[in-house]
C-alpha cells in the first residue's frame, strides 16, 4: 500500500500564560479562531489522510464552534492529563483509521496558526526519514545559568536550533515510542522529538520558518492579530436595544448568567434582554438584519432557546465576513436584581460567547432613578454597542 501523510494537532491544552478568557486556541485572531487558521494550513491540501484534532473534554461545544464550516476533518479526539498523553490519544485514533506503521504523521501545534505549504512539503519529506523536526538557527547569543541566576556557560550558538512544528515521523516509530514513553513512566518529554530520542532513535533538524510561530502569552497574541490587521481597514459600530417585562418567576438571564430574583423576564427564548442587545449590535455591524429575521418568534425551535446561541450566531457572521470584533458593550437599566456583584461573570461569559478577550467586553449598568416602567420594576432595558474592523472594499 501507498504510503500517506497524516496530521494531529494537539489543541487539548488551557493555555494559561495567555491570560484570562477562552483557551487561547479558540480565540478569533482577525476574525477566525486561532484553531481554524491552524487546521486550515493542512485542510487545503488534498495530499494529506486523516487529519485529527485532540481536544480538551471540556472543550466541545467551543471546538464545534471554531471548526463550523472546515470540511475533511476527522471526528475530534480527547485528550490526557500531559501534552504525552493527548498525543498518543491521537495517535491511537489515527491507528484505528487505518494509518500504517509506515505512514508519516506530522503533529503540530493547535496554536502554531502560520504555518505554509512549504513547511508543510518539508515536513512531509524529511518525515520519511524516521523522525525529522523544523528547527530555526539562534542569532541571539545564548547564556547557561545556574539557580542564582549566574552564567555558568556560553554555548556554540552554531550547534543550536529552536524547534518547531509540525514533527514528522514514521507512525510506527513515534507510536511505539510514546507507548515506551508511558509505561517505564515518563511524562516530562516537551515534545515528539523528545519521545522519539528517549526511544533511541535519530532525530533529524530540516530547516524551520520564523514566521512559525507558536501563540503562548498575551504579546504574542497581539503581535499576531497587528500582523493579520493591515487589510482590516472597515471599521464599523452597531447598535441595539431590547426590553423584558417581568412575570412571576424567581431568576432572570442577564449576559449569559442566571441571577436570582423575585421575577423572571418574559419573552419566546430565555429573554436575556442582554444578550438580545448585543447580537442586534453585532448584527448592524455588517447590515444584516436583526435577531428576529435570524430567529423569528413565530418558529418553535426557538422557544426557551438560551440565548448564548444568538449571540455566537451573529460573531460568526461577522467573522464569516472576514471581520474581527474589536468590542462589545452592553449598558443595562433596572432597579433590581443589582447588577454589580454579577459584572465580572457576565463580561467573561459574553467574552466566551463572543469568542473574544474578555477586555474586549464592557458591561454597564445603572438605575432610572424610579422613574418610568423600569423605575417601576415592570421590567428591564439593555442597549447593546459594537465595533467591527471589516477588510476594505476593493476600489
Amino acid at each position: 500500500m501507498m504510503e500517506r501523510t497524516h496530521v494531529l494537532v494537539v489543541a487539548a491544552g488551557r493555555g494559561s500564560r495567555a491570560g484570562t478568557g477562552l483557551p487561547k486556541q479558540y480565540r478569533a485572531l482577525a476574525g477566525r479562531p486561532i484553531l481554524a487558521r491552524t487546521l486550515s494550513a493542512f485542510l487545503r491540501r488534498s495530499d494529506l489522510g486523516s487529519v485529527v484534532t485532540v481536544i480538551h473534554a471540556d472543550d466541545r461545544d467551543l471546538y464545534d464552534a471554531a471548526v463550523a464550516g472546515l470540511d475533511g476533518l476527522a471526528a475530534p479526539v480527547v485528550g490526557g492529563e500531559t501534552r504525552q498523553d493527548s498525543v498518543r490519544a491521537g495517535l491511537e485514533a489515527l491507528a484505528a483509521r487505518g494509518a500504517g506503521p509506515d505512514d508519516v504523521v506530522l503533529i503540530h501545534d493547535g496554536a502554531r496558526p502560520f504555518a505554509t505549504d512549504d513547511l508543510v512539503d518539508r515536513a512531509m519529506a524529511a518525515g520519511r526519514s524516521g523522525a525529522a523536526v523544523p528547527g530555526c538557527p539562534v542569532f541571539d547569543t545564548v547564556k547557561a545559568i545556574d539557580a542564582d541566576g549566574r552564567i555558568t556557560g556560553t554555548p556554540d550558538r552554531s550547534g543550536l536550533r529552536l524547534v518547531q512544528t509540525p514533527q514528522a515521523f514514521r507512525f510506527g516509530l513515534i507510536g511505539d515510542a510514546h507507548a515506551r514513553a508511558a509505561a517505564e513512566g515518563r511524562h516530562d518529554l516537551t515534545d515528539d522529538a523528545a519521545v522519539a530520542e528517549f526511544a533511541g532513535h535519530a532525530v533529524t533538524v530540516f530547516a524551520g520558518d520564523a514566521a512559525n510561530v507558536k501563540l503562548t502569552t498575551t504579546a504574542d497574541l497581539k503581535a499576531a492579530e497587528r500582523r493579520l490587521q493591515p487589510t482590516l481597514a472597515d471599521i464599523r459600530t452597531g447598535q441595539g436595544f431590547d426590553v423584558h417585562a417581568f412575570v412571576e418567576g424567581d431568576h432572570v438571564w442577564l449576559g449569559g448568567i442566571r441571577i436570582p430574583h423575585t421575577h423572571k423576564l418574559s419573552g419566546h427564548s430565555d429573554a436575556d434582554v442582554v444578550l438580545h442587545a448585543l447580537t442586534d449590535a453585532l448584527l448592524a455591524t455588517i447590515g444584516d438584519g436583526d435577531i428576529g429575521s435570524h430567529f423569528p418568534p413565530s418558529d418553535m425551535q426557538w422557544k426557551g432557546a438560551s440565548s448564548d446561541r444568538f449571540l455566537r450566531h451573529a460573531a460568526e457572521r461577522v467573522r464569516a465576513r472576514g471581520g474581527v470584533i474589536a468590542n462589545i458593550n452592553a449598558t443595562i437599566v433596572c432597579e433590581a436584581p443589582r447588577i454589580g456583584p454579577h459584572r465580572d461573570a457576565m463580561q467573561k461569559r459574553i467574552a466566551e460567547i463572543a469568542g473574544i478577550a474578555p477586555d474586549r467586553v464592557g458591561v454597564t449598568a445603572g438605575t432610572s432613578e424610579r422613574m418610568g416602567f423600569t423605575g417601576r420594576g415592570e421590567g428591564i432595558v439593555a442597549w447593546g454597542l459594537a465595533t467591527v474592523r471589516l477588510p476594505a472594499a476593493a476600489d
